[in-house]
């Protein structure tokens, strides 16, 4: 499986995780309940990012610089981590559930910007066989993680 083809999966079930907390978002009545779910999203999106940052953006970007577009992945990333460490310091649950919020829509952006712009390059760049390998060195590591 191309590595392409495992980020757009993930890519599916984070769409599936925003939409769950765009739905439970204005029902959360404490801080703490907002964190918890920024929390799981900030580990959650950590992982992924790492993996596209290791495995596609970095063979990638000198063709995202080239293209002017690599100055705005770093503003969307920094954009998403930067609302959700504003979540942790949110005094009201109002201004939690709205930084909250702003790190899903930018996170939605961002994805969006990755499955128009860096997988189609990346497919278009890479070898179809580079791809596989990058595909199975991430489940490699994926199956050496601690159960």
């Amino acid at each position: 499986m191309k590595i392409t083809d495992i980020l757009l999966a993930e890519h599916i079930v984070f769409h599936n995780i925003f939409d769950h907390i765009e739905r439970v978002l204005p029902r959360l009545k404490t801080v703490a309940e907002v964190r918890v779910l920024a929390a799981l999203l900030e580990d959650l999106l950590r992982g992924h990012s790492q993996t596209e940052d290791d495995l596609v953006l970095a063979p990638l970007e000198h063709c995202l610089e080239q293209m002017g577009q690599r100055d705005s992945f770093e503003q969307e990333h920094h954009e998403i981590d930067a609302n959700l460490m504003r979540v942790h310091k949110a005094k009201t649950v109002a201004e939690a559930r709205r930084l909250l919020q702003h790190a899903v829509t930018y996170s939605r952006k961002h994805f969006d910007h990755e499955e128009r712009i860096v997988f189609p390059l990346a497919e278009k760049v890479m070898k179809a066989t580079t791809l596989r390998e990058l595909g199975q060195a991430w489940l490699q590591k994926r199956d050496a993680l601690p159960t």
